[in-house]
């Protein structure tokens, strides 16, 4: 693995510690800069929350929500080489809250019943499924649970949902999103 296929983690206990990961020309690690954005929006530390990184490739996103406090993380990556990267890091790491499961994202959408506090949603720009993700995940948030979706274009937004936060850096547009209860409150 070359210089170019780790990333480091920006926060939390594993602070600057890197994380390395499998070449696929596919794999977009989640910039630091967007990284800190990001968690800036969320508190710093996630203490007990349950967090979902569908489509997880170098894990950047579930890594760094682990290291700060997350209770549990579950990594979902239908990419073998990138699944055993995945299993490696949060081996050396000895990361006992992070769940690693090899399959596709829409299979495990489908099979699994639990509920997150948050979903980090980063499919692989050409794929062009996130309005499609963004339909079923509903079902899968915890009351008040977020939505993380990173993505080249602007997605189009459920009608239930609305955008929190949104920013942009290079041609990555980053955005969170809030469910609304059936009588228009934020969920």
């Amino acid at each position: 693995m070359t210089k170019r296929n780790q990333v480091r983690i920006v926060g939390g206990r594993w602070r600057n510690r890197l994380i390395r990961f499998a070449a696929n020309a596919h794999l977009r690690p989640t910039p630091d800069r967007v990284r800190e954005t990001l968690f800036n929006w969320l508190g710093q530390t996630l203490d007990a929350w349950s967090c979902l990184d569908l489509f997880a490739g170098s894990g950047a996103l579930g890594f760094e929500a682990a290291s700060r406090g997350a209770a549990d993380v579950v990594m979902v990556e239908s990419n073998r080489d990138s699944h055993a990267a995945l299993a490696r890091n949060a081996q050396i790491l000895d990361a006992g809250n992070i769940e690693i499961v090899c399959k596709d994202a829409f299979a495990f959408l489908a099979a699994d019943r639990r509920l997150f506090d948050i979903i980090f949603l980063d499919p692989p720009f050409q794929q062009e499924a996130l309005p499609q993700l963004l339909g079923m995940l509903r079902r899968h948030l915890a009351p008040a649970g977020l939505v993380y979706v990173e993505a080249a274009q602007i997605p189009e937004i459920p009608p239930d949902c609305v955008i929190a936060r949104r920013s942009k850096v290079g041609q990555v547009n980053f955005l969170l999103l809030e469910f609304l209860n059936h009588d228009g409150a934020i969920q």
